[in-house]
Protein backbone atom coordinates (compact mmCIF):
# COMPACT_ATOMS: atom_id res chain seq x y z
CA UNK A 1 0.00 0.00 0.00
CA UNK A 2 1.65 3.27 -1.14
CA UNK A 3 1.43 6.14 1.71
CA UNK A 4 0.54 9.36 0.74
CA UNK A 5 -0.67 12.36 3.16
CA UNK A 6 -1.41 10.70 6.34
CA UNK A 7 -2.63 12.19 9.56
CA UNK A 8 -2.27 10.59 13.12
CA UNK A 9 -4.91 11.48 15.54
CA UNK A 10 -4.18 10.81 19.15
CA UNK A 11 -7.02 10.39 21.60
CA UNK A 12 -7.85 10.98 25.31
CA UNK A 13 -7.12 8.43 28.10
CA UNK A 14 -5.06 9.51 31.04
CA UNK A 15 -1.88 8.05 32.53
CA UNK A 16 -2.71 4.48 30.77
CA UNK A 17 -4.36 6.24 27.97
CA UNK A 18 -0.71 7.29 27.44
CA UNK A 19 1.05 4.06 27.63
CA UNK A 20 -1.32 2.53 25.21
CA UNK A 21 -0.66 4.95 22.70
CA UNK A 22 3.00 5.57 23.48
CA UNK A 23 3.34 1.15 22.64
CA UNK A 24 0.89 1.42 19.76
CA UNK A 25 3.20 4.06 18.15
CA UNK A 26 5.72 2.22 18.76
CA UNK A 27 3.70 -0.80 16.84
CA UNK A 28 2.86 1.52 13.85
CA UNK A 29 6.52 2.13 13.68
CA UNK A 30 8.04 -0.83 13.66
CA UNK A 31 5.32 -2.84 11.32
CA UNK A 32 5.33 -0.25 8.47
CA UNK A 33 8.97 1.05 8.91
CA UNK A 34 7.32 5.04 9.18
CA UNK A 35 8.41 7.91 11.45
CA UNK A 36 5.11 8.92 12.96
CA UNK A 37 6.63 12.38 13.13
CA UNK A 38 6.10 12.62 9.63
CA UNK A 39 2.70 12.59 9.71
CA UNK A 40 1.46 15.33 7.58
CA UNK A 41 -1.46 16.56 10.29
CA UNK A 42 -0.97 15.34 14.18
CA UNK A 43 -3.45 16.24 16.13
CA UNK A 44 -4.15 15.33 20.03
CA UNK A 45 -6.72 15.32 22.83
CA UNK A 46 -5.84 15.38 26.45
CA UNK A 47 -3.05 12.66 27.02
CA UNK A 48 -2.77 12.46 23.09
CA UNK A 49 -1.82 16.14 22.86
CA UNK A 50 1.14 15.29 25.51
CA UNK A 51 2.22 12.95 22.51
CA UNK A 52 1.66 14.92 19.40
CA UNK A 53 3.41 17.64 21.32
CA UNK A 54 6.45 15.40 21.80
CA UNK A 55 6.36 13.92 17.88
CA UNK A 56 5.59 17.82 16.62
CA UNK A 57 8.91 19.13 18.48
CA UNK A 58 10.94 16.23 16.81
CA UNK A 59 11.11 13.55 19.70
CA UNK A 60 11.44 10.13 18.38
CA UNK A 61 9.34 7.34 19.39
CA UNK A 62 12.37 5.12 20.98
CA UNK A 63 12.48 8.17 23.20
CA UNK A 64 9.06 7.63 24.30
CA UNK A 65 9.38 4.18 24.63
CA UNK A 66 12.28 4.93 26.65
CA UNK A 67 10.85 7.20 29.06
CA UNK A 68 7.97 5.02 30.14
CA UNK A 69 9.96 2.14 31.10
CA UNK A 70 12.42 4.33 32.61
CA UNK A 71 15.39 3.48 30.25
CA UNK A 72 15.65 7.24 29.04
CA UNK A 73 15.66 10.34 31.26
CA UNK A 74 15.62 13.03 28.50
CA UNK A 75 12.34 13.78 29.23
CA UNK A 76 11.12 16.26 31.99
CA UNK A 77 8.43 13.98 34.05
CA UNK A 78 8.40 12.08 36.79
CA UNK A 79 5.92 9.14 36.55
CA UNK A 80 5.89 9.04 40.40
CA UNK A 81 3.59 12.27 40.58
CA UNK A 82 0.65 10.73 39.47
CA UNK A 83 -1.79 9.62 41.52
CA UNK A 84 -4.74 7.84 41.18
CA UNK A 85 -7.10 9.55 42.93
CA UNK A 86 -8.03 13.82 41.98
CA UNK A 87 -7.39 16.25 44.98
CA UNK A 88 -10.59 17.91 47.17
CA UNK A 89 -12.16 19.41 44.03
CA UNK A 90 -13.26 23.43 45.06
CA UNK A 91 -16.42 23.63 46.61
CA UNK A 92 -19.83 24.49 43.71
CA UNK A 93 -20.20 24.73 40.24
CA UNK A 94 -17.15 24.85 38.22
CA UNK A 95 -18.66 27.04 35.07
CA UNK A 96 -21.63 28.90 35.68
CA UNK A 97 -21.58 30.35 32.38
CA UNK A 98 -21.10 26.70 30.88
CA UNK A 99 -24.34 24.99 33.03
CA UNK A 100 -26.36 28.67 31.26
CA UNK A 101 -24.85 27.79 27.54
CA UNK A 102 -25.90 23.91 27.79
CA UNK A 103 -29.42 25.14 29.32
CA UNK A 104 -30.09 27.39 26.56
CA UNK A 105 -28.66 25.92 23.91
CA UNK A 106 -28.02 22.04 24.71
CA UNK A 107 -27.60 21.22 21.17
CA UNK A 108 -24.24 23.29 20.79
CA UNK A 109 -22.50 21.18 23.57
CA UNK A 110 -22.15 17.64 24.42
CA UNK A 111 -23.39 15.80 27.26
CA UNK A 112 -19.61 15.36 28.94
CA UNK A 113 -19.37 18.77 28.09
CA UNK A 114 -22.94 19.75 29.75
CA UNK A 115 -21.38 17.99 32.98
CA UNK A 116 -18.10 19.12 32.68
CA UNK A 117 -19.69 22.80 33.66
CA UNK A 118 -21.60 21.29 36.23
CA UNK A 119 -18.75 19.98 38.69
CA UNK A 120 -17.04 21.56 40.86
CA UNK A 121 -13.32 22.84 40.15
CA UNK A 122 -10.01 20.90 40.35
CA UNK A 123 -7.68 21.68 42.41
CA UNK A 124 -4.74 19.59 40.83
CA UNK A 125 -1.71 20.97 39.22
CA UNK A 126 -0.66 19.65 35.57
CA UNK A 127 2.22 21.63 35.87
CA UNK A 128 4.41 18.73 35.19
CA UNK A 129 3.07 18.18 32.23
CA UNK A 130 3.80 22.02 31.22
CA UNK A 131 7.34 21.15 32.57
CA UNK A 132 7.62 18.01 29.79
CA UNK A 133 6.60 20.21 26.84
CA UNK A 134 9.18 22.85 28.07
CA UNK A 135 11.99 20.08 27.77
CA UNK A 136 10.71 19.51 23.79
CA UNK A 137 10.07 23.01 22.75
CA UNK A 138 11.04 26.92 22.74
CA UNK A 139 9.28 28.26 25.71
CA UNK A 140 6.93 30.01 25.27
CA UNK A 141 6.88 28.61 21.23
CA UNK A 142 4.92 26.18 19.41
CA UNK A 143 6.15 22.96 17.94
CA UNK A 144 8.23 23.19 14.66
CA UNK A 145 5.92 20.93 12.90
CA UNK A 146 3.45 22.81 11.14
CA UNK A 147 0.46 21.07 11.68
CA UNK A 148 0.54 19.88 15.18
CA UNK A 149 -2.97 20.72 16.85
CA UNK A 150 -4.25 20.26 20.46
CA UNK A 151 -8.02 20.24 21.11
CA UNK A 152 -9.38 21.36 23.88
CA UNK A 153 -12.77 23.23 25.45
CA UNK A 154 -13.63 26.49 26.35
CA UNK A 155 -15.00 25.82 30.07
CA UNK A 156 -17.41 28.57 29.36
CA UNK A 157 -18.99 28.01 26.13
CA UNK A 158 -18.08 24.36 25.81
CA UNK A 159 -16.90 25.24 22.73
CA UNK A 160 -13.96 23.06 21.15
CA UNK A 161 -10.95 25.18 20.49
CA UNK A 162 -8.06 23.50 18.05
CA UNK A 163 -4.51 25.13 19.21
CA UNK A 164 -2.39 24.98 16.25
CA UNK A 165 -4.88 25.44 13.54
CA UNK A 166 -5.08 28.80 11.92
CA UNK A 167 -7.67 30.97 13.38
CA UNK A 168 -7.40 29.33 17.16
CA UNK A 169 -5.98 31.56 19.84
CA UNK A 170 -2.64 32.11 20.08
CA UNK A 171 -0.90 30.04 22.84
CA UNK A 172 2.48 28.55 23.96
CA UNK A 173 2.46 24.51 23.43
CA UNK A 174 2.90 24.19 26.81
CA UNK A 175 -0.63 26.07 27.87
CA UNK A 176 -2.48 24.37 24.93
CA UNK A 177 -1.31 21.04 26.14
CA UNK A 178 -2.30 21.42 29.91
CA UNK A 179 -5.42 22.99 28.73
CA UNK A 180 -6.19 20.10 26.66
CA UNK A 181 -5.14 17.39 29.86
CA UNK A 182 -7.19 19.58 32.40
CA UNK A 183 -9.69 17.13 33.65
CA UNK A 184 -12.78 19.07 34.80
CA UNK A 185 -13.25 18.13 38.85
CA UNK A 186 -9.33 16.83 38.95
CA UNK A 187 -7.56 19.57 37.58
CA UNK A 188 -7.94 23.61 37.70
CA UNK A 189 -8.62 24.93 34.40
CA UNK A 190 -6.18 26.86 32.21
CA UNK A 191 -6.55 30.18 31.52
CA UNK A 192 -4.84 31.47 28.11
CA UNK A 193 -5.67 34.94 27.18
CA UNK A 194 -8.95 35.96 28.78
CA UNK A 195 -10.55 32.72 28.19
CA UNK A 196 -10.28 29.38 30.54
CA UNK A 197 -9.68 25.54 29.11
CA UNK A 198 -10.09 22.65 29.78
CA UNK A 199 -9.67 19.05 28.92
CA UNK A 200 -10.50 18.43 24.90
CA UNK A 201 -12.05 15.04 25.70
CA UNK A 202 -15.14 16.60 26.87
CA UNK A 203 -16.13 17.42 23.00
CA UNK A 204 -14.71 14.37 21.56
CA UNK A 205 -12.54 11.27 22.62
CA UNK A 206 -10.07 12.10 19.70
CA UNK A 207 -11.74 15.02 17.41
CA UNK A 208 -11.08 12.58 14.47
CA UNK A 209 -13.93 14.47 12.67
CA UNK A 210 -11.54 17.45 12.55
CA UNK A 211 -10.05 15.36 9.31
CA UNK A 212 -13.46 15.17 7.53
CA UNK A 213 -13.08 19.03 7.05
CA UNK A 214 -9.77 19.59 5.09
CA UNK A 215 -9.86 21.61 2.24
CA UNK A 216 -9.64 19.19 -1.13
CA UNK A 217 -6.24 20.13 -1.66
CA UNK A 218 -5.28 18.95 1.46
CA UNK A 219 -6.90 16.33 2.02
CA UNK A 220 -5.41 13.29 3.40
CA UNK A 221 -4.61 9.39 2.14
CA UNK A 222 -5.12 7.90 5.35
CA UNK A 223 -5.37 8.56 9.24
CA UNK A 224 -4.00 6.38 11.90
CA UNK A 225 -6.25 7.10 14.87
CA UNK A 226 -4.95 6.05 18.35
CA UNK A 227 -7.70 5.85 20.70
CA UNK A 228 -7.59 4.63 24.38
CA UNK A 229 -10.76 5.32 25.02
CA UNK A 230 -12.60 3.47 23.44
CA UNK A 231 -12.87 -0.02 22.19
CA UNK A 232 -14.67 -2.49 19.55
CA UNK A 233 -14.06 -5.66 21.71
CA UNK A 234 -13.94 -5.87 25.07
CA UNK A 235 -13.49 -8.42 28.51
CA UNK A 236 -15.83 -9.57 30.72
CA UNK A 237 -14.56 -7.71 33.82
CA UNK A 238 -15.48 -8.56 37.67
CA UNK A 239 -15.68 -5.40 39.63
CA UNK A 240 -18.35 -3.00 39.49
CA UNK A 241 -16.09 -0.39 38.79
CA UNK A 242 -14.97 -1.62 35.66
CA UNK A 243 -18.01 -2.70 34.25
CA UNK A 244 -19.27 0.61 34.64
CA UNK A 245 -15.94 2.06 32.68
CA UNK A 246 -16.67 -0.50 29.97
CA UNK A 247 -20.70 1.00 29.92
CA UNK A 248 -18.80 4.32 29.15
CA UNK A 249 -16.31 3.08 27.03
CA UNK A 250 -19.28 1.62 24.90
CA UNK A 251 -20.79 5.05 24.48
CA UNK A 252 -17.88 7.09 23.57
CA UNK A 253 -16.69 4.39 21.41
CA UNK A 254 -20.05 5.13 19.36
CA UNK A 255 -19.27 8.92 18.58
CA UNK A 256 -15.89 7.87 17.37
CA UNK A 257 -16.90 5.69 14.96
CA UNK A 258 -19.54 7.86 13.83
CA UNK A 259 -16.60 10.24 13.44
CA UNK A 260 -14.58 7.61 11.14
CA UNK A 261 -17.52 7.31 8.71
CA UNK A 262 -17.69 10.95 8.18
CA UNK A 263 -13.85 10.79 7.47
CA UNK A 264 -14.05 7.99 4.97
CA UNK A 265 -16.84 9.17 3.11
CA UNK A 266 -14.65 11.65 2.47
CA UNK A 267 -12.08 9.13 0.77
CA UNK A 268 -9.56 9.04 3.25
CA UNK A 269 -8.55 5.55 4.49
CA UNK A 270 -8.96 5.23 8.41
CA UNK A 271 -7.13 3.08 10.58
CA UNK A 272 -8.41 2.55 13.85
CA UNK A 273 -6.29 1.31 16.81
CA UNK A 274 -8.24 0.84 20.70
CA UNK A 275 -7.40 -1.30 23.32
CA UNK A 276 -9.12 -5.17 23.00
CA UNK A 277 -9.83 -7.51 25.80
CA UNK A 278 -6.40 -8.08 27.03
CA UNK A 279 -5.15 -4.49 27.27
CA UNK A 280 -8.66 -3.57 29.19
CA UNK A 281 -7.59 -6.37 31.35
CA UNK A 282 -4.13 -4.60 32.16
CA UNK A 283 -5.94 -1.20 32.14
CA UNK A 284 -9.10 -2.60 35.01
CA UNK A 285 -11.16 0.53 36.36
CA UNK A 286 -9.31 3.35 36.07
CA UNK A 287 -7.23 5.24 33.76
CA UNK A 288 -5.60 7.25 36.13
CA UNK A 289 -3.55 4.76 37.59
CA UNK A 290 -0.15 4.52 37.98
CA UNK A 291 0.65 1.46 39.17
CA UNK A 292 -0.64 -0.26 35.82
CA UNK A 293 1.74 1.97 33.68
CA UNK A 294 4.49 -0.75 32.74
CA UNK A 295 2.05 -3.72 32.44
CA UNK A 296 -0.24 -1.28 29.84
CA UNK A 297 2.83 -0.68 27.69
CA UNK A 298 3.98 -4.12 27.36
CA UNK A 299 -0.08 -4.80 26.29
CA UNK A 300 -0.06 -2.51 23.68
CA UNK A 301 3.21 -2.90 22.17
CA UNK A 302 2.34 -6.93 22.01
CA UNK A 303 -1.90 -6.22 20.80
CA UNK A 304 -1.02 -3.57 18.44
CA UNK A 305 0.89 -4.37 16.61
CA UNK A 306 -1.54 -7.80 16.05
CA UNK A 307 -4.17 -5.43 15.76
CA UNK A 308 -2.39 -3.39 13.29
CA UNK A 309 -1.74 -6.27 11.27
CA UNK A 310 -5.51 -6.79 11.05
CA UNK A 311 -6.08 -3.58 9.71
CA UNK A 312 -4.05 -3.78 7.31
CA UNK A 313 -4.86 -6.70 5.71
CA UNK A 314 -8.48 -5.28 6.06
CA UNK A 315 -7.67 -2.01 4.08
CA UNK A 316 -5.69 -4.36 1.14
CA UNK A 317 -8.55 -6.62 0.67
CA UNK A 318 -10.87 -3.15 0.18
CA UNK A 319 -8.56 -2.92 -2.25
Amino acid sequence: MTRGRTGIVLGAGGVLGAAWTIGALAALQEHDGWDPREADVLVGTSAGSVMAAALGCGTPVETLLGHQTGADDSLQYDHESSSALPPLPRPGIGSHRGVLTAALRPWRVTPMAALSAVLPQGRGTLEPVGQLVDGVCEPGGWAPHPRTWVVAMDYDSGRRVVFGRDGAPRAALRDAVMASCSIPGWYAPVRIGARRYVDGGACSPTSLDLLARMPDGERLDEVVVLSPMTSTEFDSPGSVAARIERRFRRLVTKRLLREADRVAATGTRVTLLCPGPEDLAAIGANLMDPKRREQVLETSVRTSADSLLRARAGLAAAG
